[in-house]
């Protein structure tokens, strides 16, 4: 396996299985060269029941008759939907043909930490791992990707991402006539949002910078450079995730048109929320509605912000409509009935210190040391403080809602349900997080910055669920080996 250091020198490797084309973006929509947005095939259990996911490296085409080298799921470069129902029995068969290690993090799912796909349940080479686990939340966009510790971002960069979708009785998809947009690939389209650097031979270049790690100056939207969209109905979800290492994008349309946000990280809001403009940093997610008209164009941009995660204006997605388009119905008034998190008088409260790009409460990341332990079922307050630049924060397992930043109510779009939330330089974020019912003393979940760079070298602490009233008897240090499902 490569090391960091070597990591940091590599060149090349990761792109998309439908792209071509090139030329700059633009300041408003034109008829200027763009590729059909490639939607990612809904994966399909097999007649064992398991899904299967196989890891391989391919070539891919950014560039029109330029093949690159990069990873996939599947395929050349990124990985199929999932997409699943509260209730259903999910039987995984992860295959990895690639020639080195690495796991695969369902991020976003509440579900067993054996199971979770962190540093700890890692694949060799070779072999694969056949992890299993009931459903058991509200519907959300949720996603998968590697998390061998030291080498995510690598392995992201490289292509290894795709999306998971739940659904539940909350989301009113399937009721004909109501709810939200809910039919994959025409009116409820994944966004995968990724930046890389494109060489002139079409090639993805690894190529860290200071600080960030991998950031590029090309967007790919599902692996697709320059991407436009054919608009056929009148309302749209985009379910959007920031598929990148390290960069912070602030979405919204070219035409400062407004549209709702209906979904956070981990599901649907109680009631949509009418906004211009969306911050989201690495592995968030937010679910948004945006209307058309009839023959319109539109383009959905990334603009330039504070430059906490270099976050540019970059145009993401050129969407033209067709004629003839009805006008869009009214969105319901309520999505979800979900309780509110509440956080209860004397709450445990937990205060991790974000320092530098490479710890946590003064200590990097390892292995073998339990950080944390929680009673299953606690509802806990956890501030997250930022000593320096930009980080983000994502802990696996739990929802939690946004108390504060600084002092300051969120959003209210922002606030929750998430499982991973920006903290801007010099800040402290104040979460309420509820955690799930799986107990395992030997076995952690993450907690972590998920700017890929920060991650890798160490800004990371574990966490076991453990039976109330047995905290203190939790032996706080592992085997000084990985395990293995």
């Amino acid at each position: 396996m490569l090391s960091r250091r070597q990591f940091l020198t590599l060149a090349a490797i990761a792109t998309a299985t439908a792209a071509c084309g090139q030329g700059p973006t633009s300041s408003t929509p034109s008829p200027g060269p763009a590729n059909p947005l490639r939607i990612p095939p809904l994966l399909q259990a097999g007649a064992d029941g398991r899904f299967t996911l196989t890891m391989k490296a391919g070539t891919t085409e950014f560039v029109a008759g330029k093949p690159a080298p990069t990873w996939g799921f599947n395929g050349s470069y990124l990985g199929p939907t999932i997409r699943a129902r509260r209730g259903d029995r999910i039987r995984m068969r992860v295959v990895n043909e690639l020639d080195e290690p690495t796991t695969v993090h369902w991020h976003g799912m509440r579900l067993p930490a054996k199971m979770d796909g962190g540093p700890h349940q890692m694949i060799p080479a070779g072999g694969e791992w056949t992890p299993e686990w009931t459903i058991d939340q509200p519907a959300a966009t949720s996603w998968y990707h590697p998390h061998p510790h030291g080498e995510t971002a690598r392995h992201v960069y490289r292509g290894l991402a795709g999306m998971f979708l739940l659904d539940d009785d909350d989301d009113k998809d399937e009721a004909a006539g109501a709810g939200l947009p809910g039919e994959y690939g025409v009116d409820d389209i994944p966004l995968v949002i990724q930046d890389r650097v494109i060489g002139d031979d079409g090639t993805l270049v690894e190529d860290p910078v200071a600080t960030w790690g991998l950031m590029g100056d090309r967007i790919l939207v599902n692996g697709t450079l320059d991407a436009a969209f054919q608009v056929t109905r009148p309302a749209i979800r985009f379910r959007l995730l920031n598929g990148s290492n390290a960069r912070k994008y602030n979405i919204g349309f070219a035409d400062g048109r407004a549209f709702h946000v209906v979904g956070g990280d981990a599901g649907l809001l109680r009631a949509p929320v009418q906004v211009t403009r969306v911050s989201l940093t690495p592995g968030e997610r937010i679910e948004i509605v945006a209307t058309f008209k009839a023959g319109e164009q539109a383009l959905l941009r990334s603009f330039a912000g504070d430059l906490d995660l270099d976050d540019r204006e970059f145009d993401l997605l050129r969407l033209d409509a067709a004629p003839g388009l009805e006008p869009a119905a009214a969105l319901p008034a309520t999505l979800s009935d979900r309780p509110a998190i509440e956080v209860p008088a004397g709450a445990k409260v937990r205060r991790f210190t974000l320092n530098g790009s490479d710890a946590i409460n003064g200590q990097e990341m390892d292995m073998t040391r339990i950080d944390e332990v929680v009673p299953a079922g606690a509802v806990e307050i956890w501030e997250i403080v930022n000593t320096v630049y930009a980080h983000n924060f994502h802990i696996h397992e739990v929802e939690f809602a946004v108390l504060d930043v600084d002092g300051a109510k969120p959003e209210p779009y922002l606030a929750g349900p998430k499982d991973t939330v920006y903290v801007p330089p010099k800040a402290t974020v104040r979460l309420a997080v509820r955690f799930g019912e799986f107990v395992d003393p030997a076995t952690p979940y993450m907690y972590h910055c998920h700017i890929l760079r920060h991650e890798d070298e160490g800004m990371m602490g574990q966490f076991v669920i453990v039976t109330p009233g047995t905290e203190a008897q939790v032996n706080r240090t592992l085997p000084a080996t990985h395990q293995h499902a």
